[in-house]
């Protein structure tokens, strides 16, 4: 089986919805269960890149073509097209969820910071194989550069780590081709902090932005009936990874031919207000 890591590196905010209501977010993210982390789930990734292969028809309609069917299934089975019977079938690209790799919090000097933390980098060196070293951080410590640093702590939110260390240059390494050629990216060498896995799980729950959606009755001039909803958001600048498989190497070729043409993908709900534009880079994994 061959493999490819594809990046999603977030240029507006994120809205996967999970479709239920929790407290007081109407509206909230998909989460792991287990680690409370936000995610994008494969089936949401198929369907953007799926659309990458749709055209429209001289009929006016929109169809798949025939290779963009051969990546991503069929699922028309049991109709006849021209007298033939259509049969369904699988695709060929095998699609992960996509994991947070790295997520941006407010920091008190440099104005904001990139946290990753061993959990992450354990399953990101478990997909790619990234040579590094994953360090072990208790929950009052950080390893951060000079530029976060204020008398040798970093000030992440409210919260204060002390940082006697700066991140592997190896971690740096590896993250630092992810996103290709980003100026905001670029900073990633002075802004990367590693904290424990408990402050990251905290950091994804509750520093995801939540903002209020009101729908405006243009007679009365105020909010019109349930227009008014709270909606959970991944910050931009959060790097998201996904690793996508298939039996052979020319299906992820031609995936990442595509995407050098098509280098943003929308992903999530509320195109329309700016929401889920992402870049997206690819790697073939040895």
């Amino acid at each position: 089986m061959k493999k490819m890591t594809m990046t999603l590196f977030a240029r507006t905010p994120v809205h996967v919805g999970a479709g239920n209501s929790v407290g007081a977010v109407d509206a909230p993210i998909q989460r792991e269960r287990h680690t409370r982390i936000p995610i994008i789930p494969g089936s949401s990734l198929k369907g953007v890149l799926a659309d990458l292969w749709n055209e429209r028809g001289d009929d006016g309609q929109i169809r798949r073509t025939a290779e963009g069917k051969k990546l991503f299934g069929e699922d028309e089975g049991g109709t006849k097209k021209d007298g033939v019977e259509i049969k369904a079938q699988a695709g060929a690209l095998l699609i992960g969820e996509a994991r947070v790799l790295a997520f941006p919090v407010r920091s008190a000097k440099g104005m904001f910071a990139w946290i990753t933390c061993p959990l992450v980098l354990r399953r990101f060196q478990r997909e790619t194989g990234a040579p590094f070293e994953v360090p072990n951080l208790g929950t009052e410590e950080a390893m951060a550069f000079e530029a976060l640093k204020i008398k040798g702590q970093v000030v992440l939110e409210e919260y204060n780590f002390n940082a006697p260390e700066e991140p592997p240059q190896a971690i740096v390494d590896a993250f630092r081709p992810l996103v290709g050629n980003d100026s905001v990216w670029a900073g990633i060498g002075g802004q990367l902090v590693v904290v424990s896995d408990e402050i990251f799980q905290h950091f994804c729950e509750h520093a995801c932005e939540v903002v209020t959606r009101i729908r405006i009755n243009d007679e009365t001039g105020t909010v019109d009936g349930s227009g008014l909803f709270n909606q959970e958001q991944v910050p931009s600048e959060t790097l998201f990874y996904t690793s996508i498989l298939s039996p052979d190497a020319g299906n992820l070729a031609a995936l990442k031919t595509k995407l050098e043409t098509e280098q943003w993908l929308q992903i999530g709900g509320d195109a329309t207000i700016g929401l889920g534009f992402c870049t997206v880079n690819c790697k073939e994994v040895e």
